[in-house]
C-alpha cells in the first residue's frame, strides 16, 4: 500500500478513492478488458479517462455517472462516433467493471441489463 501511495504522491496526484477491478468469469476471462481491447485507441483513452475521473472523484453523479438500479451503476462516455457505457458495481471501496458496450438507443438494451445482472449475481455468489 505504501508504494501505491508513494507513486501517486510522487506524480503529484491525490490517492484514488476507489480501486478499480475488471469482473472475471470463473474461467478467468475479463469481458470488459476484452471489449476495450477491440476499440480504437482514442475510444479506449476516452473511456479510461472517464473511469479514472470516477476513481479519483467518487461519489459522482450525472452527467458522468448514473445509478441504474439493483446496485448497478454506469459510466457514461462520449466518444467521437457514439456513446459508450461501462456498467459497474461497488464492493466496499472498489469499483468492479462488469460490462461495456456502445449504446445505440436512448435506453440500455434489455440484453445488456440482463447480462450485467447475471454477472453481478455470479460476482456476489463468489464473495
Amino acid at each position: 500500500m505504501y508504494y501505491v501511495y508513494h507513486y501517486w504522491y510522487a506524480i503529484g496526484m491525490k490517492t484514488p478513492i476507489l480501486n478499480v477491478y475488471f469482473y472475471a468469469t470463473e474461467l478467468g476471462q475479463e469481458p470488459v478488458r476484452q471489449w476495450l481491447k477491440q476499440l480504437p485507441h482514442s475510444d479506449k483513452r476516452a473511456i479510461g479517462e472517464d473511469i479514472k475521473t470516477v476513481q479519483f472523484g467518487w461519489p459522482l453523479g450525472m452527467p458522468l455517472v448514473r445509478h441504474i438500479g439493483n446496485g448497478v451503476w454506469e459510466v457514461r462516455c462520449k466518444l467521437r462516433n457514439g456513446i459508450a457505457r461501462v456498467l459497474f458495481v461497488m464492493e466496499g471501496n472498489s469499483m468492479v467493471l462488469i460490462h461495456g458496450f456502445i449504446k445505440k438507443d436512448q435506453k440500455i438494451p434489455k440484453a445488456d441489463l440482463d447480462l450485467a445482472k447475471d454477472r453481478v449475481q455470479q460476482l456476489r455468489g463468489r464473495l
